[in-house]
């Protein structure tokens, strides 16, 4: 309790209530309560300001003296290996999406290149057919004009048709088709297809050619049927 004359000082009376009345009765404290009580409120005011600064400390989150060295080793080990395995985690995850993205864009170049490649294929098996065509529409022209004439003189015609296979060997060679199985050749089972074997002077030679092959350089486009001779 303050003193009333002066707050700043300690009221030295003791505060008493009486009992038939009700009023307040103030009476000089003894030296010992004053003493009692000087002594109880410097308790307080050191319990006050540990609890202050208890307060303060935690507010700022001071581990005090806390020491790393006292925990269990084994569970520290523990914590350190689910970090390392949770680090480790992240970088393959980090690899497999950049994995990915490699993936998806290897896939979109390969459809791309797929797609090129079918539409040049494409392209050039419609340009060699035109080219085929093309050459071919003069011997198509040439027969027109063989039955035409065929058919008012048939003796005609055995010419015109000789002029028409010529024409057809002259564009097959433009192409790069070139005639294989000839009469006197000497059988080449490469380029050849012996249909039949006959007795003759000499060992496998082409006496007779049922079918003329054709080929392109070093492939074989359609072999030729062929007799061949053996001698007896």
């Amino acid at each position: 309790m303050t003193n009333p004359t002066n707050p700043n000082e300690k009221d030295p009376r003791l505060t008493t209530i009486d009992a038939e009345t009700g009023e307040t009765v103030f009476e000089q404290a003894s030296a010992k309560h004053t003493a009692d009580i000087t002594e109880a409120e410097v308790v307080d005011a050191e319990i006050m300001g540990a609890d202050t600064d208890d307060d303060s400390d935690l507010g700022d989150g001071d581990l005090g003296d806390f020491d790393p060295s006292a925990l269990d080793p084994n569970m520290f080990a523990g914590v350190q290996e689910m970090m390392d395995k949770l680090q480790r985690s992240d970088d393959l995850e980090r690899e497999n999406n950049d994995l990915k993205g490699r993936l998806a864009r290897l896939a979109a170049d390969f459809e791309s290149f797929r797609r090129r490649t079918a539409d040049d294929a494409a392209d050039a098996r419609n340009k060699g057919t035109a080219d085929a065509a093309e050459a071919l529409m003069p011997v198509y022209d040439d027969i027109s004009r063989a039955l035409e004439m065929g058919s008012a003189d048939p003796a005609k015609l055995i010419p015109g048709m000789q002029n028409v296979v010529s024409k057809v060997l002259s564009v097959f060679e433009r192409l790069g088709l070139s005639a294989t199985g000839k009469e006197g050749d000497t059988f080449d089972p490469q380029w050849h297809e012996a249909l039949q074997v006959v007795d003759g002077d000499t060992d496998d030679t082409v006496v007779q050619v049922f079918q003329t092959g054709f080929r392109m350089g070093d492939r074989l486009v359609r072999p030729a049927r062929v007799v061949v001779s053996k001698k007896a």
